[in-house]
């Protein structure tokens, strides 16, 4: 059974022995934000300075993420040059234009 289920067939009980469902309703929602609270709190989340420190770090995320991104083209860039510049060499080689170099 999953969370949802749980949480259904469990309004369902308590429905059966009495307990309304607007009642249910409030009594999940109190517990659900009481859960969500202790995770926070848990996590070092639940100070005033909570929202700035996750907005700083999506942006540190951001700026890693576009970092790799950078560093992967411009890895990609120089094996690409490197590749021609070896590919030239090699027909020079093959061509006998060696000797243009040498005189």
């Amino acid at each position: 059974m999953n969370n949802n289920e749980t949480l259904a067939h469990l309004t369902a009980q308590a429905e059966m022995h009495g307990a309304d469902l607007p009642t249910l309703r409030a009594l999940i929602e109190e517990a659900s934000e009481l859960g969500a609270g202790r995770a926070l709190s848990h996590l070092g989340l639940a100070d005033e300075h909570a929202q700035k420190d996750m907005t700083e770090l999506r942006e540190l995320l951001g700026a890693w993420r576009d970092a790799k991104k950078s560093a992967r083209r411009a890895i990609i860039g120089w094996l690409v040059r490197v590749s021609l510049a070896l590919l030239l060499i090699g027909l020079a080689v093959k061509l006998g234009l060696t000797e243009l170099i040498t005189r």
